[in-house]
């Protein structure tokens, strides 16, 4: 059995993430960066060093996640988003169950809960926003974010949802209420069921392909029927029927 065999086996056991179900190569090269920077020579003696040590845990948890996340990602999706899929799915109820699932440190969830203000009052918006990361989750509920991020905003959200804090930019409170953050992990945790609106992207390219089909069995049983999965630009589903969806706008898959 090799070195990394062993790591993933004992990682599964100990924290309940298996590495397995992510592109191995990508995995090992961001593992093996990370050990070798701790100034440990392989992976059985960086899992004996994660196992005793927290903050190692931590680390080691934050960069086998993916935070790269920014307002408004793909704007010309999320105006279809805005006047298209919206709109219909509140004509069918005004009170959405939506879910960003492995939001990062919350630019998603945040980002839909200001385009869902131009339909409905904010008191009637609730989102549930997860992630893998307790620490990106932290970070989401603070809500404090750099000009980079913010490139795609619309100059009038920016103005009407941020307060301006020199170098940085702060949700305000009543776009954060809106937003519940949950740390979930989609290769093992429930989904729920129900959902109006998912949203996952940009985070699916690093699983394998078995994993994948899990994820889009998982999310399709989740949505409600005419619920609607929008995934990432890089994340086309190809023949979404098998999974009882079909494409209503690029990147949008509604459960039949």
């Amino acid at each position: 059995m090799s070195d990394y065999t062993n790591f993933v086996i004992n990682i599964k056991s100990k924290i309940g993430i298996d590495l397995s179900l992510y592109k191995e190569a990508q995995m090992k090269r961001r593992i093996t960066s990370l050990y070798e920077k701790r100034g440990f020579a392989n992976f059985t003696e960086y899992y004996l060093a994660i196992y005793q040590d927290k903050m190692l845990l931590e680390e080691f948890l934050d960069r086998i996640t993916i935070n790269v996340s920014e307002f408004y990602r793909n704007p010309q999706r999320w105006e279809v988003l805005d006047e298209k899929i919206l709109p219909e799915l509140i004509s069918e109820n005004r009170f959405l169950k939506a879910w960003s699932a492995a939001c990062s440190t919350g630019e998603e969830p945040y980002s839909l809960a200001m385009v869902l203000a131009s339909h409905v009052p904010l008191g009637d918006i609730s989102i549930l926003a997860t992630d893998l990361d307790a620490g990106v989750l932290d970070k989401a509920r603070v809500g404090v974010y750099t000009e980079r991020s913010l490139k795609e905003i619309p100059s009038k959200i920016l103005d009407r949802y941020f307060i301006n804090k020199g170098q940085h930019y702060q949700v305000k409170d009543e776009i954060k209420r809106t937003v519940q953050f949950k740390q979930h992990n989609l290769l093992n945790d429930y989904y729920g069921y129900g959902y109006d609106l998912i949203i996952c992207r940009n985070v699916m390219i690093y699983f394998t392909d078995k994993a994948k089909e899990q994820l889009y069995i998982n999310f399709s049983k989740a949505l409600r029927p005419n619920g609607v999965l929008f995934v990432g630009s890089t994340e086309q589903i190809f023949n979404p029927s098998k999974y009882g969806l079909e494409p209503v706008e690029t990147f949008f898959y509604k459960k039949k």
